[in-house]
């Protein structure tokens, strides 16, 4: 369980730098960048903190190491993990939601939003993460280092970390807290999601219509764009819930098994580790920009 935890940390972490890599080329290189681009880096920041914060110390735990992480240190990786999980979350469906609105047809009701979305892009990350670090400020409460002396009776083992049973009904009510708020962004991007295939399919229809069957196999970058979110977060969606299960198992159990433990912190690292490479695989720039640069003697601006 180690090792794969391990691997998984790995591959999280050279992913989403190499992403983060791929937008500093594209800034030195007078790229022009699209307005889901300030989500993405957003979301490979969050990913970066969670899948460190979770993958280093529950790699620890499971090679064996106990006892490295303080009573402060327990409150401050529990808290950033859980804000950063909470933040890759809202992103992701405000990515969806953002993407619904950009390929919307010039007809629709969510045309009068196109022209104002791209100013308050920032703004709404910076909420999502002053949010979660509001919404979240109670994680640390509960959390204690094992090298303090603890009744382990009361507390759940987390490996390298104690948390404190809140009781059933403060379990209860944070467990229906994390359904509600799961099932929210969740049913708001399977909307999106469900939206956009539908403008996709509708927009391959009119094309066959008009060129017959000599239709270009190339999709526009916007098409491209969108596959790659809803790809996204068909895997978020999916990974999401099972990782919810998990989640709420080890609330509500007084003393969850080391396997469930350790499963949960594998499915939770999950889209932190896959999301960076689907990103990628669906942004052809880089190539493009490389073939006019060797065509051209020059990089365009």
């Amino acid at each position: 369980m180690g090792t794969i935890i391990l691997s998984q940390t790995i591959t999280g972490i050279l992913g989403n730098f190499s992403l983060l890599s791929h937008y500093l080329y594209l800034y030195f290189t007078g790229y022009k960048f699209r307005p889901t681009d300030l989500i993405i880096k957003h979301l490979t920041v969050a990913n970066c903190l969670a899948i460190l914060l979770k993958g280093v110390p529950q790699t620890k735990t499971a090679l064996g190491m106990k006892h490295f992480l303080s009573d402060i240190g327990c409150k401050l990786v529990f808290y950033v993990h859980r804000v950063s999980k909470d933040v890759s979350t809202g992103i992701t469906c405000l990515l969806s939601v953002s993407q619904a609105i950009t390929i919307s047809p010039s007809k629709s009701r969510c045309a009068k939003f196109k022209a104002k979305a791209p100013k308050y892009i920032g703004s709404c990350n910076i909420l999502c993460w002053m949010l979660n670090l509001i919404l979240n400020v109670m994680v640390p409460v509960y959390m204690t280092g094992k090298q303090k002396d603890n009744n382990i009776t009361e507390n759940v083992d987390h490996g390298y970390c104690y948390s404190a049973n809140p009781g059933k009904s403060t379990a209860s009510l944070y467990a229906a807290l994390v359904c509600f708020q799961n099932i929210f962004f969740v049913s708001l991007m399977l909307w999106t999601s469900s939206y956009m295939v539908f403008i996709l399919y509708r927009h391959r229809q009119q094309v066959q219509y008009i060129h017959g069957t000599n239709v270009n196999s190339r999709s526009s970058p916007e098409s491209r764009a969108t596959h790659s979110i809803l790809v996204l977060v068909s895997t978020f969606v999916s990974l999401s819930t099972l990782s919810s299960i998990f989640h709420i198992c080890l609330t509500v159990l007084k003393n969850p098994s080391v396997w469930l433990v350790n499963t949960s912190a594998l499915i939770a690292g999950s889209f932190p580790a896959v999301s960076p490479y689907i990103l990628m695989s669906h942004d052809s720039r880089v190539p493009n920009l490389c073939c006019a640069c060797t065509r051209n003697n020059k990089c365009p601006t």
